[in-house]
């Protein structure tokens, strides 16, 4: 699927039903006083859904603008698949909101901020990450939003019921199999990625319990956002049609 985009601005509005919406002070803000832009100028609007409108700009008040829609169409996802990602943050939060926005772009369903034995952050500002999470997906010019989930334990994550593929990815010289060779096209994945002290052998076997299976993501040692990079580009390339 082609989405026609030429070079007109993307916006979020989680609300795109009726004619005419206004936006929040900060979205006006971004609108008028960074991107410059003026009455009559069109736009692009997105519910984030899977929902894109075509918008013109009808009052630029830079508290309140108003934008009246033109056309809306709903696209299904390029991807038949759902990804989830559960990560433990990084002690550097710039790091982890790197990953969050690099895997907006690749495409991915669902971020999991992940609490591990050998986690070092166990808070993370979730109004900062839904923001980033917006920016990452106007920037890439796609209308589906990921979903970001409240902090998680790993022993609740593991209890939890995920009909799909569930894999385990931890540095060890013995794995005899790669997330690459491992993973099946076409169906709903979740991929566990531990902290920079990696998961805890304990953690590691009640995984595998649970079905999980343990993979690899190369023969280097990765940091934990690259390691979460790796995974969520691999689910891509194994889809890709």
């Amino acid at each position: 699927m082609q989405i026609n985009v030429q070079i007109m601005q993307w916006f979020f509005n989680k609300d795109l039903t009726g004619n005419i919406i206004g936006f929040d002070a900060e979205e006006s803000k971004h609108c008028v006083r960074v991107l410059r832009l003026k009455q009559g100028d069109q736009i692009k609007l997105t519910d984030g859904n899977g929902t894109l409108a075509s918008a013109t700009l009808i009052d630029d008040n830079i508290k309140k603008c108003t934008i009246r829609v033109d056309e809306i169409k709903n696209f299904e996802k390029p991807w038949n698949y759902s990804l989830q990602i559960a990560v433990s943050p990084t002690k550097n939060i710039a790091r982890f909101e790197w990953f969050c926005e690099k895997a907006t772009e690749i495409g991915i369903d669902k971020i999991i901020p992940l609490q591990c034995e050998h986690s070092e952050r166990i808070h993370i500002n979730y109004d900062r990450l839904k923001k980033i999470l917006i920016s990452a997906m106007k920037q890439s010019q796609q209308p589906w939003l990921p979903e970001l989930s409240e902090m998680m334990t790993f022993s609740k994550l593991i209890k939890s019921n995920f009909p799909g593929q569930k894999f385990i990815a931890y540095v060890d010289e013995n794995h005899q199999n790669t997330l690459k060779n491992t993973c099946q096209p076409n169906k709903d994945v979740i991929i566990l990625i531990g902290p920079e002290g990696d998961f805890s052998k304990e953690e590691i076997q009640t995984a595998i319990s649970s079905e999980f299976d343990p993979v690899s993501l190369g023969p280097n040692r990765l940091r934990t956002e690259t390691a979460a990079i790796v995974a969520c580009h691999t689910i891509a390339l194994i889809n890709q049609k």
